[in-house]
């Protein structure tokens, strides 16, 4: 936990405005330096069904041909350069993708052998078998099959990878039960993200985005960043597109369903001048309500779906030493319904030390004479999981666009020299309410940021043979994210926020009525927590390197290193925007802030003797408008206790103010290593030992006004792990064992709020979030990944793995809603105890069976079943917020021609109405996602 500091912030360079050129560092010097050098992971490069393999055998036997001349010659074509970038696997782990190249004597009926399992890593083709690869492939054909386009959706067909749910901004990825700890804008996310060779480093680039015409999807486990992009402590997610060819190709497909769902994607590509230069197209378009309505608007529904996604890449090779691939894309801003989508429940009466629990909830509050004067409302109706009783909720609004332009140059000596700029931009606009159909909150924590990276790799790849080869590379980027947190308050804001006992003071008589209104009716503020208004600036720059050194035949060693510049700043303000309808209620300052109130007693509301002339008057005007009274003096004390009420319940609101200051910065060179021997035992088993190091650039911040710098995050990953391919190469069969710790865990930490908790003094510990580091975090245990082909006309997928991801030493963890009475510690040890949203066994199996039944058409069969051990969903660990285990199933049945022109099939999407909640706490909780049914219809030219 990192404790808050008053030193004064250190004055770094700053940034130039421009994003190109980059500015060049004595970093760049290292290349030439590095020995150690280049490669390991990636990534097959198609995976066939049993059927289509079977009516390709001819095809298949001859691109063996090819590729088997290919990997003696150490080196592919042009386009090979372009479609195979390498993924950011440094090491082995559990994974393998299972794909082309059955053997061409393949006849109906009889089990596939899995002969070669192709990987494009180092812009070359090799066999995975025989290259350390820290990672698991799923093919886009896959994914495709069950409509499977959301990140969630992409990723959970790998072991040991979980999606946290979240908004649009707020989800995130996890890799061995560690990752789940909270979105902040100036911090990098511990899984990384790598969509067609781009590095992204906000999670929420991906959050509102529909995967579709996907090639491949990689998951690479462990620290990265010794081969290629931008570093992540955990592990990678790579993403690769279906990239131009010139060989003419269009898929379509179109899906109706529950819930008035319209889904259609298309992709389109073929030379424009042959062989010369060739495009591919692809849009992506979905529309569909969400299962909760809205009380106020039945035109609107929570958790809906509303994208529209375009993207266009040109591949040029205009001589046989170069080529080009540029690629554009664009998410217009659109909006979904998405917080707020919570049911509440009641709030338990006791605290966990048996303490009652006086504190009023929302029910308690809703039950309160200002909000029943309307008949048709009940509190009740917040308990209604299929209706959201929000009044000034807004749909999340988001967008993203970018570009990216990868160079090629084939260069004397089998070496290829790459160049990979891109650019990304992101949108986020958020007003929130608070789930009651009252005028509490205009915007309840609204969020609006605008996000922007540029970046720029330029990568040296050797030729395949002799006793080393190589990849080196030089990796700069830029971030700017400017970001403003709000809150803003209505008339019945008053009403809601007041304790039992100011609602009571205030809601004796008229005066005191108005004046509840007044303390909040109107008032807006860049907000403080997180902090305001905030313009972060990062720059990284990097130089990196990985090597396999081929000891003999069987024995390879792959060692890696990179080193990181990180410059990370934070500016950051918390201001009134309105004051509204109770400036005069204002405190004189809020931390050293001033804000036009005058100074009287918190308890009795009487005048201190501080007060200036102007002050004076102010509290005369307040005497004059609430109470027809010329002088606050004149006052009674009745009176007096309703303003202390009224002011309290605003400076309780308004929280801490700070003018604009430069947070601490992080300014520090950060190392990363890999160190891999394999070895091959015969031609089917491989096993592998590695060791990955690497580390996450600490963070600029503020808490409560006060710069709270977090430290930089070291991860260290060991593996033990064996490759196979058993019955006649019919299963493949991957299995690893690891432990990884992170020292300086950086995650999402309660704080004691002491300012709110001594400013509204009602018997709870108040807290506020921020980003801090916990001393030790440690997951251990087995990941498997498998593939079988060893039954006519069926293929299974199967990934797995026990995983015990737990708090090795975090002895400050803020406490849970059940330990917030009076007299308790802020904070407790829980030291021992797993890690929020890590379930100890993840497993997910998939199938297909596709089976003729004419020369033309095919019966096909595909379900995906996903299954989730417990796990708590809250980051303070709260004893009601575990999830018990459940099990999620996709389905899909359908017949469709043997070549692949039109297909037609029935999609359920979780089969068996699996209803474990999202998320919850002690008196709420995020509904399941329904069984959902449809029909989807494709075609392929």
């Amino acid at each position: 936990m990192n404790h808050l500091s008053s030193r004064a912030p250190e004055k770094s360079k700053q940034l130039p405005s421009a994003n190109f050129p980059f500015r060049y560092s004595a970093i760049a010097l290292a290349l030439a330096s590095i020995t150690m050098l280049a490669s390991s992971p990636s990534y097959a490069a198609d995976d066939k069904t049993v059927t289509d393999l079977q009516a390709e055998v001819a095809r298949i036997s001859a691109e063996n041909a090819r590729l088997k001349q290919e990997l003696e010659a150490g080196k592919t074509g042009a386009a090979s350069a372009v479609s195979a970038e390498p993924t950011a696997a440094a090491a082995p782990t559990a994974a393998a993708a299972p794909v082309a190249a059955e053997a061409a004597t393949a006849k109906q009926d009889e089990p596939i052998a899995l002969d070669t399992v192709v990987v494009r890593s180092r812009s070359r083709i090799e066999s995975l078998q025989d290259v350390p690869v820290s990672e698991s492939v799923t093919s886009g054909k896959e994914l495709a099959r069950l409509g499977a386009t959301d990140i969630g959706a992409l990723t959970q067909r790998a072991g040991n990878v979980s999606w946290n749910y979240g908004n649009q901004r707020t989800s995130s990825l996890s890799i061995r039960g560690i990752g789940k700890q909270g979105q902040t804008e100036a911090q990098d996310p511990g899984v990384g993200l790598i969509v067609d060779g781009i590095s992204y480093a906000y999670n929420a680039l991906s959050s509102a985005y529909d995967f579709t015409d996907i090639d491949t999807v990689e998951v690479a486990r462990g620290p990265q960043g010794t081969l290629l992009g931008k570093n992540s402590s955990y592990g990678s997610v790579i993403v690769n597109s279906i990239r131009p060819s010139f060989t003419p190709s269009s898929t379509f497909s179109l899906t109706y369903g529950q819930l008035g769902t319209v889904k259609t994607t298309a992709g389109i590509g073929g030379a424009v001048v042959d062989d010369v230069l060739a495009w591919r197209g692809s849009i992506s378009a979905s529309k569909a309500d969400g299962p909760q309505t809205s009380w106020t608007n039945q035109d609107n529904t929570y958790t809906n779906t509303s994208r529209f996604t375009g993207r266009a890449q040109f591949l040029f090779t205009p001589t046989s030493d170069f080529n080009a691939l540029v690629s554009i894309n664009a998410t217009p801003n659109n909006g979904e319904y998405t917080n707020q989508a919570t049911v509440n429940t009641p709030t338990p009466t006791l605290y966990s030390n048996g303490s009652a629990n006086t504190t009023p909830d929302t029910y308690a509050k809703l039950s309160r004479g200002w909000f029943t004067q309307n008949a048709n409302w009940s509190p009740d109706n917040i308990r209604n999981p299929s209706v959201i009783t929000a009044l000034n909720q807004r749909p999340l609004i988001t967008g993203s666009n970018g570009a990216s332009a990868q160079l090629n140059w084939n260069l004397k000596g089998g070496y290829t020299l790459t160049s990979i700029t891109g650019y990304e931009g992101y949108y986020f606009d958020a007003v929130n309410d608070s789930g009651i159909p009252f005028d509490v909150y205009r915007n309840s924590g609204g969020f609006k940021n605008e996000y922007t990276q540029t970046s720029q790799e330029f990568r040296l790849t050797s030729p395949v043979g002799g006793f080393v080869d190589y990849q080196t590379g030089l990796y700069f980027m830029h971030v700017e994210n400017r970001n403003d947190y709000q809150k803003a308050w209505g008339n019945d804001a008053g009403a809601y926020t007041a304790s039992n006992a100011q609602y009571a003071t205030l809601s004796a008589n008229a005066s005191g009525l108005q004046l509840m209104q007044n303390s909040l009716s109107g008032l807006s503020m860049h907000y403080n927590s997180p902090s305001g208004l905030q313009d972060i600036r990062n720059q990284s720059e990097a130089v990196y390197g990985q090597a396999n050194w081929h000891f003999s035949e069987p024995l390879t060693v792959t060692t890696g290193v990179r080193f990181t510049r990180e410059d990370r700043e934070n500016t950051a303000s918390s201001s009134i925007i309105n004051n509204g309808n109770g400036a005069a209620l204002n405190p004189v300052s809020v931390n050293g802030v001033q804000t036009g109130g005058f100074s009287s007693n918190a308890s009795t509301g009487a005048l201190t003797g501080t007060n200036t002339a102007a002050q004076i008057a102010l509290a005369n005007q307040v005497a004059q408008q609430y109470f027809g009274v010329a002088t606050y003096s004149s006052l009674n004390s009745t009176q007096l206790a309703q303003v202390a009420a009224a002011k309290a319940i605003r400076a309780g609101a308004i929280g801490v103010l700070f003018n604009q200051a430069n947070a601490t910065p992080f300014q520090q060179t950060l190392p990363s290593f890999v160190i891999s021997p394999s070895y091959k035992l015969n031609e089917h088993e491989t096993t592998y030992f590695s060791i990955q190091y690497g580390e996450k650039a600490g963070v600029a911040q503020f808490t409560n006004g006060i710069s709270n710098p977090v430290a930089a995050e070291q991860t260290t990953s060991y593996e033990l792990g064996l490759k196979s391919k058993l019955f006649n190469d019919t299963l493949v069969f991957n299995a690893a064992a690891f432990l990884m710790d992170v020292r300086d865990y950086q995650q999402t930490t309660s704080v004691l709020d002491t300012y709110t908790t001594n400013t509204l003094n009602d018997g709870t510990l108040h807290y506020t979030t921020a980003t801090g580091n916990v001393p030790w975090v440690r997951a251990q245990g087995l990941e498997i990944d498998s593939f079988f082909t060893g039954i006519p006309d069926i293929t299974i997928r199967f990934s797995g793995a026990y995983n015990n991801a737990f708090y090795k030493d975090f002895k400050n963890s803020g406490q849970p809603s059940e330990n917030s009475y009076t007299g308790a510690s802020p904070y407790r040890d829980v030291t021992g105890w797993t890690l929020p949203g890590a379930s100890k066994v993840t497993a997910n199996i998939g199938a297909e069976y596709r089976k003729p039944i004419s020369d033309s058409h095919v019966f096909h069969v595909d379900f995906n079943t996903t299954y989730r051990s417990a796990y708590n969903s809250d980051v303070a660990l709260s004893s009601y917020a575990w999830i018990g285990a459940s099990t999620s199933t996709d389905f899909a049945i359908g017949l469709g021609k043997k070549n692949n022109s039109f297909d037609v099939s029935i999609l359920a999407k979780n089969l068996f109405d699996n209803r474990a909640v999202l998320g919850q706490t002690w008196n709420t909780y995020t509904p399941a996602i329904p069984r959902w049914i449809g029909v989807m219809f494709t075609a392929k030219n």
